[in-house]
């Protein structure tokens, strides 16, 4: 049964607990990427059809003003949300709602060129629940360990994290 897409940092939150991991004080990347992977399987009602771009996800990286210039890893979930309304106006639009959980890292000669790879995330999957989701959740954690900078940050211990929802620009 799908979850409200106002509770999905809720249910996220929950998933991370269940394997011993607090939203804020993430310990363990590897226990963190689970939950997210099984998050990702959770349908989630008010929100467009990954058909039309609903619901996608994607893995971002990089130092931003935002966190203090501290390198960050970030799983995210991106939500077309269509519950507000006005649907058959002509100039209808979805809102755009992001659940993310941001991990901060300290300074490590191991990611001290992180801005220097060129990419900064994954670029947005949008297959539907199921072994299409799986696959694409598979072929990002590939691509992620094909740099040596994202490896060890996986590796590593988060010095903070949050997990938030919120509109996205």
């Amino acid at each position: 049964m799908p979850i409200p897409w106002r509770s999905s940092a809720e249910v996220f939150a929950q998933m991370l607990r269940q394997r011993g991991v607090e939203p804020d004080a993430v310990h363990d990347v590897n226990a963190a990427w689970d939950a997210f992977a099984e998050f990702l399987q959770i349908g989630i009602a008010g929100i467009e059809s990954p058909g039309n771009d609903g619901d996608g996800f994607i893995v971002e990286w990089g130092e931003w003003d935002w966190n203090d210039d501290q390198p960050a890893l970030s799983f995210g979930r991106l939500l077309a949300v269509n519950d507000d309304g006005g649907r058959d106006g002509p100039h209808w639009q979805p809102e755009y709602w992001k659940v993310e959980l941001q991990l901060i890292f300290g300074d490590d000669p191991a990611w001290a060129d992180l801005d220097s790879l060129g990419h900064q995330d994954t670029g947005f999957d949008y297959g539907a629940i199921g072994a299409s989701r799986t696959a694409a959740l598979g072929e990002m954690r590939r691509f992620i360990e094909s740099y040596p900078q994202l490896t060890a940050m996986w590796r590593a211990e988060p010095a903070r994290s949050d997990l938030t929802l919120e509109r996205a620009g």
